[in-house]
């Protein structure tokens, strides 16, 4: 360390010749990198800090020349100063443009190349280059993984996840059989999105209250290989799919917070993504679900694909423009086909029989001018799922989907329906069973195990 109580011009205006001054330091830092901090986490011109752990080496560096010791707490203490004093109270994400590497894209097709000095939220590592060539082997690829209509879904929600904004309310989830190729996509993806996009798993965001806050400022979340098991409670999930403001963040030890999470949601799968209680068409009408075409025997893997495809990021970017174009001026509604709208139906039944049950003949019918008691409804429910060999919900589990549905089925809640017996009790008009009483005798007391299930 120079021993002089004159300071040298050679030294840095932070540092004295004895000590740092960390005020002085920290605007010097912030005016050359450009660095914003928000809730805690870094911003420069090139996008979120991902890892401040280049942050501390470039500080180590800057004071390695002048401090002899305690170096490395040094830098962890200006890291820390840099955090107060490039801190803002909000910045709110700008949903009508993406920042790339060589400028940012508007909505409207503008660009502008001049914005390498601004700090952002976030910035893609891939160059807008309206020249780019068609990117023919990710076509060919995708039309071997999926039918065409649902290829056009496939571009729109990758465009969507460009912009900060939940505004179409969905989450997508490719399943296949195995071996199709659709883990290639999240390879392709990871890439094109950088730091803005993270791998990870749906379970853990319905179950660790932490999660969200993982999440803040990410674009895209993959889920690789999505579990099978059904989702004990979906609110989390649903509130990621649907924010379109500031949420409730928690994090480990600290004091909760409001800050903007947009992540979008993106599993590939075997199945279908369930719940254990939530049978509510909320939570399925936020699913884009695309089935894999089946895999052609006389298809040889290249081992090599994921790396063709990614040298065709330049041009993946522009078809996925497109697609982000053609859902922007459709209102942010996917475009969504017979086959993927089924899928959605056929999940929706899978994980609720009521479903199976209302629409299987036999058994009920709807008619005005009948009623069934509550308790005889559940009864004839009960020997559907036996002749059927399935486990039935519980009464509550039933009664409330009927609730929820009472207008689509024509059905209207009554305290003074007539049952088999000649009492008035409560049920549903509209409906009739078609069945003898005698037939679902044994079903009108509900077992205590099937008023459990499902509850």
């Amino acid at each position: 360390m120079p021993d002089t109580d004159t300071k040298s011009p050679d030294l840095p205006p932070w540092f004295d010749g004895k000590k740092i001054n960390e005020g002085v330091f920290c605007k010097h830092y912030m005016a050359e990198k450009r660095l914003l901090c928000v809730d805690g986490t870094f911003f420069t011109p090139k996008g979120r800090m991902a890892d401040e752990t280049d942050l501390k080496q470039d500080i180590y560096s800057k004071l390695e020349p002048y401090v002899t010791s305690g170096l490395a707490r040094k830098a962890d203490s200006l890291v820390e100063a840099l955090r107060l004093a490039a801190y803002i109270r909000e910045y709110k994400p700008m949903d009508d443009k993406v920042f790339l590497e060589n400028g940012a894209l508007f909505l409207d097709g503008t660009f502008r190349a001049d914005t390498d000095h601004i700090p952002v939220l976030s910035r893609f590592p891939v160059r807008y280059n309206p020249d780019a060539p068609w990117p023919q082997k990710w076509q060919d690829f995708l039309h071997e993984l999926l039918e065409p209509e649902d290829i056009m879904t496939l571009q729109e929600f990758i465009g969507y996840c460009f912009l900060p904004t939940n505004k179409a309310q969905k989450m997508m989830i490719i399943k296949g059989n195995g071996g199709e190729g659709k883990s290639v996509v999240g390879a392709v993806l990871t890439h094109l999105f950088g730091v803005n996009a993270k791998d990870g798993s749906i379970g853990k965001i319905s179950e660790n209250p932490f999660a969200r806050a993982d999440l803040e400022h990410i674009h895209l979340l993959i889920d690789d290989d999505m579990r099978m098991d059904a989702l004990k409670q979906t609110n989390y999930v649903k509130s990621l799919v649907t924010a379109q403001g500031k949420v409730d963040l928690e994090k480990k030890g600290k004091q909760s917070y409001q800050g903007y999470v947009y992540a979008r949601l993106l599993a590939f799968s075997n199945g279908n993504l369930k719940a254990l209680y939530d049978r509510s068409d909320g939570f399925y009408r936020r699913q884009l679900i695309l089935t894999c075409l089946d895999r052609r025997r006389s298809r040889r893997d290249d081992p090599n694909l994921a790396s063709k495809l990614i040298a065709e990021k330049e041009g993946i970017f522009l078809w996925a423009w497109d697609g982000l174009k053609r859902l922007h001026l459709n209102g942010y509604r996917f475009t969504e086909s017979d086959k993927a709208r089924k899928n959605r139906l056929m999940a929706q039944a899978e994980n609720n029989n009521v479903i199976s049950f209302l629409r299987s003949q036999g058994y009920i019918r709807f008619d005005p001018e009948y009623s069934l008691s509550v308790r005889e409804a559940y009864a004839v429910y009960r020997f559907w799922c036996e002749e059927n060999a399935i486990a039935p919900l519980s009464s509550r589990s039933f009664s409330d989907y009927l609730q929820s549905n009472m207008t689509a089925l024509g059905l209207k809640f009554d305290y003074h329906c007539m049952n088999a017996a000649g009492r008035r009790v409560r049920g549903y008009k509209g409906m009739a069973a078609t069945l003898s009483l005698g037939d679902i005798k044994p079903h009108l007391r509900a077992s205590p195990d099937a008023e459990k299930r499902g509850e």
